[in-house]
């Protein structure tokens, strides 16, 4: 575990992440913070319910609600049955678009 020396306070959170975390770790969190994102605001979108989900893709709605505040990391399964009665599903991309696309 690494020490925030004391020049980090009063930086900002990118400055505070990139001392505590490699880039690898960072780039990970921003996926997972992504794709959760994506799969609140499709339910949401469509005025499905957290329950509602739950019987349309066989995953419990405590895992739902945990998963969507970020108390957990979903496993690849789950995202896939929570995406499919939502209409989505997950697409490969080189990474260079996604990085053109934050711009």
């Amino acid at each position: 575990m690494k020490t925030i020396n004391n020049s980090a306070l009063g930086s900002s959170w990118e400055d505070v992440q990139k001392e505590l975390f490699t880039t690898e770790e960072i780039r990970e969190s921003n996926l997972r913070v992504a794709l959760i994102s994506e799969i609140i605001k499709a339910r949401q979108e469509q005025g499905i319910s957290q329950k509602k989900l739950e019987e349309l893709s066989g995953i419990k709605q405590p895992v739902i609600a945990r998963m969507e505040i970020g108390q957990t990391s979903p496993q690849l399964d789950t995202v896939l049955k929570l995406l499919a009665p939502l209409g989505k599903t997950l697409a490969i991309v080189p990474l260079e678009t996604v990085e053109i696309e934050k711009v």
